[in-house]
């Protein structure tokens, strides 16, 4: 069964299924930080390629509500954006997760179908995470934990700010390769 993780440098979700044995590559316009399976190029090129699965990690610049205050001078942009994910959403996967942080997608297209939080997944900190799911069922949370730090939210302006905000917790991208990973196997059978 492939599984396709769309818009993922760091290989971290696409390491997740291949270490529960599917057939997963990531793709990006950028190289993976981590050795392994990965397309370098435009995702809508391959996105009819015959992959079971669809992750996505379209990017959240011109969509997320952190960014409101610029919204007036994006429009267009935020727009291009919105469609790019609309263009992942109709893609010909039978199974499609999107993932983006709380934004405009929920009022111009639809509300999400789970909002998770790292903490629900391990990791002690907040960040509230999106998931539009299209033949795929909620995440259940694996391992909850205390501490609810704002990491993320917090961090200091840098030129890899944003690379480091969209990077995929582990403990998330474990709970994705298990649980749906599951789904797929049983959908196969």
């Amino acid at each position: 069964m492939k599984v396709l993780v769309a818009c993922e440098f760091s290989g971290i979700v696409r390491d997740a299924f291949l270490s529960v044995g599917f057939d997963a590559c990531s793709c990006d316009f950028e190289q993976t930080e981590r050795p392994g399976p990965h397309i370098r190029a435009d995702v809508m090129t391959i996105l009819g390629d015959g992959w079971d699965l669809l992750i996505a990690h379209p990017p959240c610049t011109f969509l997320a509500s952190s960014g409101a205050r610029w919204f007036n001078d994006r429009r267009r942009l935020q727009r291009e954006a919105a469609d790019f994910f609309l263009s992942l959403w109709w893609a010909p996967v039978p199974r499609i997760a999107i993932e983006n942080p709380i934004g405009v997608i929920s009022t111009f297209i639809t509300p999400p179908d789970q909002i998770i939080q790292p903490w629900q997944f391990g990791h002690g900190e907040t960040k509230a995470t999106c998931l539009w799911l299209k033949n795929l069922p909620r995440l259940r949370p694996i391992n909850i934990v205390s501490g609810r730090t704002h990491r993320i939210h917090r961090m200091a302006p840098k030129p890899e700010r944003s690379r480091e905000r969209s990077r995929t917790y582990p403990g998330i991208a474990t709970a994705m390769a298990a649980q749906w990973g599951a789904e797929l196997r049983k959908a196969a059978q």
